[in-house]
């Protein structure tokens, strides 16, 4: 009961500290083109899509960032592989995307290449075929996000980068290519 107290208390006095550990605040929005992939496929298939994601972005230090996200991925089949060739394999995805990311950039203006790993929720239906696999989920699941990419400009307030969403329970990769702009936000 005296730790649940003091616990509480702890909580509740921390809502009135400001934390200096954060420099700066600002919200980085992202699209751009939207792919899934199979874990394991015969002939190398690749469902095309749409990729948006908005970001609240907490800098920590000149080269890292802590970053809150929510975003939307939308893959669906065309019935071909890389190739051009028919298929009937595919790994279809159609989520909503929520979790947290750690960016560690070099703090160098104009163009400054970064790295990013976290854990986030895939909310949505996925669908994964494939001559070792046939899953079905509708729901949450789990996601490790991955991105590499370049900020770019005086402030680096452009981001070009690949973000990959490791989907393990659906045995599927989704991956963007995406262009983002930050917003930095006045206290």
């Amino acid at each position: 009961m005296k730790k649940n107290l003091i616990l509480l208390i702890t909580i509740l006095a921390s809502n009135f500290v400001k934390a200096q550990f954060i420099k700066e605040k600002s919200i980085n929005a992202q699209i751009g083109y939207g792919a899934s992939v199979p874990y394991n496929s015969s002939n190398e298939t690749v469902n095309n899509g749409f990729f948006a994601q908005g970001e609240f972005v907490f800098k920590a230090t000149s080269w890292v960032e802590f970053r809150p996200y929510a975003g939307l991925v939308i893959t669906s089949p065309d019935g071909k592989d890389l190739n051009g060739n028919p298929t009937d394999e595919k790994s279809e995805t159609k989520a909503f995307l929520i979790g947290g990311k750690a960016r560690v950039r070099a703090p160098i203006p104009w163009v400054a290449p970064y790295i990013e790993i976290g854990i986030g929720t895939s909310i949505g239906k996925f669908e994964t075929l494939t001559v070792f696999n046939t899953i079905e989920k509708s729901g949450i699941i789990f996601h490790i996000p991955f991105s590499i990419g370049l900020e770019l400009g005086k402030n680096n307030n452009v981001d070009i980068g690949f973000s990959y969403y490791l989907q393990p329970s659906v045995e599927q990769l989704v991956g963007a290519f995406a262009v983002g702009i930050t917003f930095p936000l006045n206290d």
